[in-house]
């Protein structure tokens, strides 16, 4: 069939193309499916050579230096900042520092003081020469952005222990909030899941506030503005609301004071019981984990809370944690240096892979694809969870790494329950001789030929496609959105604890999240007039920002935000001339660049008027692509204009050239860049055009 008038969008706005399409760009699309064919080609066939023998795939997920800093960090804690791993860990900060002197958040960021301070901090520590020219330039960036006075409380936290300021400069972490029941405002249940994770070890670190003082010509004295007791306070950057006598941040700063004289006066009647409820919760955490949440951060403070707890370096536990520690090392090709990763995300990526390389033509019975399915089934997460605290529901979700039982989240699994959708799809067959056809090269995969086991994976895909859809209907928000891995974790003035300024203290409504989990109950087949397909639309419309884009919560940002609700919204039958859509459309329209690419940079987050800007990438593209795809303009120029700018920055081993940040750890805080990005989001969106032109072909 070919697309109608009405799936055009909006009369006023987008008919105004139709004069052109039939000619120009319809021949241009005609032109341009044979390219696409070939690109598609290159591009799978370099990702299927990707795939573990098991079937799973996982790139390396890379954050900024404060990874490899806060491990040299840790390991002059540890009496062994002279290693190899603490010497080549300095080796990449050197080579990541900015012309300006100091280190960035992200590709192409401006100086950010606590990744700067530990930076410079772990040169020193390494051997690195004060006077050197490199370092000199560094401190005066630091010196500039308001020195060490200006840095966050996990920084602080380090520079304590360390011997560089008193714990009296961090703020309390109490061990006693372990003991607060769930119903509690202020209890663990309350905050979200990768906060849990840092607080409950940091809290016994801030219970024995242990320092290794280094020696006084490796501290970092000459960063100090001011006397560390005459620092500003801290904030969670860009928090709402007043500072006023009667305000959750006096609140807060009121409680923070009592419970640090307290502590100073030993008056914790409660003290020894937290600190054991803490040390239960770690140890009952590592199972069935890579590390307590699966994270960088809880990692570190947990080989820095056993080890106030008495464990040798030698114990189970402490071996444990320093395996999940180096597990998260990328060792450099030259030897020299290396990168920590702040997590894997094998479970995203197979997902995500799956879906690109049924989205190209691979068909479900595939072996390639029979492996990743079988990896994914073996993954969902049969065991409740830190979730369970506030829903009853039978578990049935996946994480993003490979193991973490306590922390299934809402996202994976809505990508999982998609990529195991795609056995069940029936893609259309274009007819012989049509360009845009996309054929199954003969050296790609061979068919399936053991038809049993294909029909058991199906029986056991449906299975777990039910178990994961009723997991996932029950984490619904009361507002009709989800959040990453809880439900309802949205206190608000929980923000105003001081040790809340990474930005992430609670886990609300997200709209990219809500999409994403709306597009995969559109693919099982849930449809407006549902309630909670109506629920959810209802929040999308209520979170749609003036100017018609959707903020991305854990993607850059407004693109991802606004591709990902629009799909959401066509999936469940949301007709594309709605005002929403037109306007969401619309917003990417106007932000397409003269070369026909898309981008945005991570700095949209703190400068709204810089939203939809930045860099053009590749998989910002593609969610460009696809999101004005599922608004039903999938002939409209300016998709054709993104397809030619794949199509022109392609490498020619099928990838893409993407240096910058486009994930998003801790808007305003940390921010990633996940390597298949730049790989599966491409294949996605090429795939789904040349389906589309594929299908309009035939009419």
């Amino acid at each position: 069939m070919r697309l109608r008038n009405s799936d055009a969008g909006s009369p006023t706005v987008f008919q105004k193309q139709s004069s052109t399409f039939d000619g120009d760009v319809g021949v241009i699309t005609r032109t341009l499916s044979s390219q696409v064919r070939r690109a598609i080609a290159r591009c799978r066939s370099w990702l299927l050579a990707q795939q573990h023998p098991d079937g799973h795939w996982c790139a390396e997920l890379q954050g900024d230096t404060i990874l490899e800093s806060e491990t040299v960090l840790l390991l002059a804690y540890l009496g062994e900042q002279d290693t190899a791993l603490a010497r080549r860990a300095a080796a990449y900060i050197r080579q990541q520092q900015l012309s300006e002197g100091g280190w960035a958040k992200y590709p192409g960021g401006s100086v950010d003081v606590n990744v700067s301070v530990k930076a410079y901090f772990a040169l020193k520590l390494t051997g690195h020469d004060p006077s050197a020219e490199y370092m000199q330039r560094a401190r005066g960036a630091i010196l500039a952005s308001g020195g060490a006075d200006a840095v966050n409380s996990y920084t602080r936290y380090y520079l304590a222990m360390l011997g560089q300021i008193s714990y009296q400069q961090c703020p309390a972490v109490p061990p006693e909030v372990v003991l607060l029941p769930h119903w509690f405002p202020a209890s663990l249940a309350g905050v979200s899941a990768w906060s849990r994770t840092i607080i409950v070890p940091l809290s016994i670190v801030s219970a024995f506030q242990p320092v290794r003082a280094v020696a006084p010509h490796l501290g970092i004295r000459e960063l100090f503005l001011r006397k560390p007791e005459d620092w500003p306070p801290l904030r969670c950057p860009g928090l709402p609301g007043g500072t006023g006598l009667l305000s959750w941040d006096r609140f807060f700063r009121t409680v923070d004071r009592m419970l640090r004289w307290c502590q100073r006066r030993q008056l914790t009647p409660l003290r020894r019981r937290a600190i054991a409820a803490a040390h239960r919760w770690l140890l009952e955490h590592f199972q069935g984990s890579d590390g307590p949440g699966a994270i960088y951060p809880p990692i570190v403070w947990s080989i820095v809370a056993l080890g106030c707890l008495g464990y040798s370096a030698e114990s189970p536990e402490m071996r444990y944690l320093r395996r999940q520690l180096e597990a998260l090392i990328v060792e450099d090709l030259d030897g020299d240096s290396l990168r920590i990763q702040p997590c894997k995300s094998p479970v995203w990526d197979t997902a995500i892979s799956v879906r690109a390389l049924a989205a190209a033509g691979i068909p479900p019975q595939a072996p390639p694809m029979q492996q990743a399915i079988g990896w994914l089934l073996d993954r969902q997460i049969r065991r409740q969870g830190d979730w369970a605290a506030m829903v009853e529901a039978e578990p049935g979700g996946w994480c993003f790494e490979y193991h973490n039982d306590f922390y299934p989240d809402n996202d994976d699994t809505a990508m999982v329950l998609m990529a195991l959708r795609t056995q069940f799809d029936d893609p259309p067959q274009p007819p012989d001789g049509f360009p845009g056809q996309l054929r199954l090269l003969e050296t790609d995969c061979l068919p399936h030929e053991d038809q049993q086991q294909q029909i058991e994976l199906m029986a056991r895909s449906a299975e777990a496609i039910d178990r994961g859809l009723r997991w996932l209907l029950a984490m619904q928000n009361d507002d009709g959105g989800w959040g990453a891995f809880d439900r309802n974790n949205n206190r608000q003035f929980l923000c105003y604890v001081p040790f809340a300024d990474h930005n992430a203290m609670i886990d609300p409504s997200t709209p990219d999240l809500s999409g994403r989990v709306l597009q995969a109950l559109g693919k099982l087949g849930l449809r407006t007039g549902d309630p909670v397909v109506d629920r959810a639309v209802a929040y999308l419309r209520r979170a749609q920002e003036p100017d018609g884009s959707w903020f991305g919560r854990w993607g850059v940002n407004y693109i991802y935000g606004t591709w990902q609700v629009i799909s959401g919204l066509a999936a469940v039958g949301v007709p594309p001339d709605d005002p929403t859509v037109v306007a969401g459309a619309n917003w990417l329209l106007a932000h397409q660049q003269p070369c026909g690419g898309w981008g945005e940079s991570p700095n949209s987050y703190e400068t709204p008027n810089c939203r939809g800007q930045g860099p053009p990438t590749a998989s910002q593209t593609a969610w460009a692509i696809m999101g004005l795809m599922a608004a039903g303009m999938r002939q409209h120029a300016a998709v054709t204009r993104g397809v030619q700018y794949l199509l022109r920055t392609q490498e020619p081993d099928g990838t893409w050239d993407e240096p910058q940040f486009t994930g998003t750890g801790f808007p305003r805080v940390f921010y990633l860049r996940y390597d298949y990005y730049r790989i599966y989001f491409p294949l996605m969106a090429l795939g789904q055009w040349a389906a589309a032109t594929a299908i309009d072909g035939q009419g």
